[in-house]
């Protein structure tokens, strides 16, 4: 995160926070399967679009969910209850819902600077996944 950027997450609309928590919880995907092993590239793809997806981000918010704090609760129910005009097309409303309210927390937790808990809760979304 840049040192130079001054903005305050709890004023950015709950699509803003989820456009950004999306890029950083796709980047945190791609970088845990490359640590793994050297894969093909198709491989990397295929293995990160199954966890960058409404059902697979609505399944994490889920397994997460109680171990948030008010604050992180307040911010995903934000992002679940955002209106959007998109439709999703590979899952459930509810799904596609709950997704944007994960990644809204996720770019909450990244614009606040608190990386350590974006750690956390990354890491027990990956103990949830069965590769």
């Amino acid at each position: 995160m840049s040192d130079d950027l001054n903005v305050n997450p709890l004023l950015l609309s709950p699509l803003n926070l989820a456009f950004v928590g999306d890029a950083v919880f796709d980047l945190l995907v791609r970088e845990y399967y490359v640590a793994q092993a050297n894969r093909p590239v198709g491989t990397l793809h295929s293995l990160c679009a199954g966890k960058v997806c409404a059902g697979s981000q609505a399944k994490a918010a889920a397994a997460i969910a109680e171990h948030l704090t008010q604050e992180e609760k307040d911010i995903l129910r934000r992002g679940r209850n955002a209106h959007t005009s998109h439709t999703p097309k590979n899952s459930s409303g509810e799904d596609y819902h709950l997704a944007t309210g994960f990644e809204c927390l996720i770019g909450f937790l990244y614009l606040s600077g608190r990386n350590e808990r974006i750690a956390e809760i990354f890491d027990a979304v990956r103990k949830t996944w069965l590769d």
